[in-house]
C-alpha cells in the first residue's frame, strides 16, 4: 500500500500577527469578502452581498453563510458553465487569517447539495480531507454526509482503498489511521462530488474524518495537490491535464486575492522555467534543482551535495505550499546565514522566537536570490524578512532543515512564494516562476 509522506516542518515560533490583529483581520475579510476582482481584467466585479452592494440583504449573515446561500442557489448556473469552462478553471486562494491558521484556504463545496469548505491548499499531500459530522477533535463546520445526495462510501475491496496507509475494514467500508504533522487522524474513505470554480467533479475521492487528536490539522480540510493517485491532479487527469498554477498572496492580504488556476488554458506565457524532478523515495513531492543561493551579488558557497537529488535518503529540493518559512539543510542554511550577517556588516544580530538571524531596523538589507537550473528567482524583502508584530525587529525567514527525518530535505516554503505564480506543468516535467501581484 502506497502510504502519503508527512512532513513535520511546522511554522517557527515567531507570527506576523497578534491575536488581536489576526481577530480583526478575520472580521474585516468576513465584511468585505464579497468584493471578487477578475484577474484578467481590469475591471472589478461586486458580489451583490458586498456590504458595498446596494442589493446586499437587510438580514446580517455570516461571511460563510452568504457564500454558501448564494453558491447552493447557483448550483445549476455552474454545472452550465463547467461545459463551458472546463479546463481552464480560476478558483481564488486567500491566506489563512480568517480561520487563523497559517496555511492558504481555497473553497471546495462538496456533496449535493454543496456545503462549502475553505480547505488548505497543500502541494506535499494527496488526499483531500474533509472533517466529517460526528468527528471528534474536529471543528464546528463538519460535513454532513446524510445531506448529500451523491455520497457514497469507498469499499474495502476497491483500488483507490490500497492507496491510503493503514486500513482497516469495518462492515466493508475503507477506514485508515494516518498522521499530519502533529495531529493523529481517523477516516473512512469516500466519493463525492467535489466542486472548483465552475467545474464539476463526480466521484471525487477524499477522506471523510472522523476523528482528530492534535491541533496542527486544518480546521476545515485539506485538498491534496500532489501528484499521488488520490490527489486533484491525478483525479482530474482529463479535465485539466496535469497542470495547474497558483498564485499565493501576502500574508497580510485580508480577501481572496490569491487565485489557484487549473488546467493549461489561460496560464502565462512569458514564464521562467525549471525542470520538475521525481524523487522514487518522496515520489509525490514537487523536487527542483536548486543550484545555489545568491545573497547580495555574492554566490554562497554551498557544497553541490546540499541541494544533491538523492534517491535513497529522499535528499533535494522540494517546493511546498504547506511549509511556512524555507527550510535548508543545516550545511546550506549555516552558509546563508553566515553571508547574510556578513553583509550587514556591524549591525547588531539578535535571535527572536525559532530565528536566529534578526536586527533593529532601519536596516539595508542585502537581495536573495535562488538559483534554479534556468531560472533564478530574486525575492523581495517581504518573502524573506519577517517583521516582529510587537517591536522594530525584522529576523531572516528561514531556518535550518529540523532534526529529523526531513532533515536532509530543502524546502522553498509559502513565504518564499508570495506573490510569486507558480505553474506546475507536470505532464511536461516543468515549474514556471514569475512574480505577479496578488495581494
Amino acid at each position: 500500500m502506497a502510504a502519503s509522506l508527512t512532513l513535520f516542518l511546522l511554522p517557527l515560533f515567531l507570527s506576523p500577527f497578534t491575536s488581536k490583529s489576526l481577530a480583526a483581520a478575520a472580521t474585516t475579510a468576513g465584511k468585505c469578502d464579497g468584493v471578487f476582482s477578475d484577474h484578467h481584467s481590469s475591471l472589478q466585479i461586486l458580489h451583490i452581498n458586498s456590504p458595498c452592494s446596494p442589493f446586499r440583504s437587510t438580514q446580517p449573515l455570516s461571511w460563510e453563510q452568504t457564500v454558501h446561500e448564494s453558491q447552493s442557489k447557483d448550483h445549476a448556473r455552474f454545472q452550465y458553465l463547467s461545459s463551458l469552462v472546463a479546463g481552464r478553471s480560476v478558483a481564488p486562494i486567500s491566506s489563512g487569517q480568517i480561520l487563523q491558521t497559517s496555511n492558504y484556504l481555497v473553497r471546495v463545496k462538496v456533496g449535493t447539495p454543496p456545503q462549502v469548505f475553505l480547505m488548505a491548499v497543500d502541494t506535499s499531500n494527496d488526499a483531500a480531507w474533509v472533517p466529517c459530522g460526528g468527528c471528534t477533535g474536529c471543528p464546528s463546520a463538519v460535513f454532513s454526509s446524510e445531506k448529500s445526495t451523491s455520497f457514497s462510501p469507498v469499499a474495502c475491496n476497491a483500488v483507490q482503498c490500497n492507496q491510503v496507509p493503514n486500513t482497516v475494514c469495518n462492515s466493508g467500508s475503507c477506514n485508515f489511521n494516518t498522521t499530519y504533522g502533529g495531529s493523529t487522524i481517523a477516516a473512512n474513505l469516500s466519493k463525492d462530488t467535489f466542486r472548483l470554480a465552475a467545474d464539476d467533479i463526480p466521484g471525487y475521492t477524499f477522506s471523510c474524518i472522523e476523528k482528530v487528536t492534535g491541533a496542527s490539522f486544518p480546521p476545515q480540510g485539506l485538498l491534496g495537490l500532489g501528484r499521488g493517485p488520490l490527489s486533484l491532479l491525478s483525479q482530474t487527469q482529463s479535465l485539466y491535464q496535469s497542470t495547474f498554477s497558483y498564485c499565493l498572496p501576502s500574508y497580510k492580504a485580508l480577501n481572496f486575492s490569491g487565485s489557484l488556476r487549473l488546467g493549461p488554458i489561460a496560464q502565462p506565457k512569458r514564464i521562467k522555467y525549471t525542470p520538475l524532478l521525481r524523487n522514487p523515495r518522496r515520489s509525490s513531492l514537487y523536487y527542483v534543482n536548486l543550484l545555489s543561493i545568491k545573497v547580495g551579488k555574492r554566490i554562497v558557497d554551498i557544497p553541490p551535495s546540499a541541494f544533491a537529488l538523492n534517491a535513497t535518503t529522499g535528499a533535494g529540493t522540494i517546493i511546498d505550499s504547506g511549509t511556512v518559512y524555507t527550510r535548508l539543510v543545516k550545511t546550506a542554511y549555516e552558509a546563508v546565514k553566515k553571508e547574510f550577517r556578513r553583509r550587514m556588516g556591524t549591525a547588531t544580530v539578535s535571535s527572536l522566537g525559532g530565528f536566529d538571524t534578526c536586527y533593529t531596523v532601519p536596516i539595508t538589507i542585502p537581495s536573495i536570490t535562488l538559483m534554479f537550473a534556468g531560472a533564478n528567482v530574486t525575492l523581495p524583502q517581504d518573502n524573506f524578512l519577517i517583521h516582529s508584530s510587537s517591536s522594530s525587529t525584522s529576523c531572516l525567514a528561514m531556518a535550518a532543515s529540523p532534526d529529523n527525518v526531513n532533515s536532509v530535505l530543502n524546502v522553498i516554503a509559502s513565504f518564499q512564494q508570495q506573490n510569486h505564480r507558480y505553474l506546475f506543468d507536470v505532464s511536461n516535467n516543468r515549474l514556471g516562476i514569475s512574480r505577479e501581484n496578488c495581494s
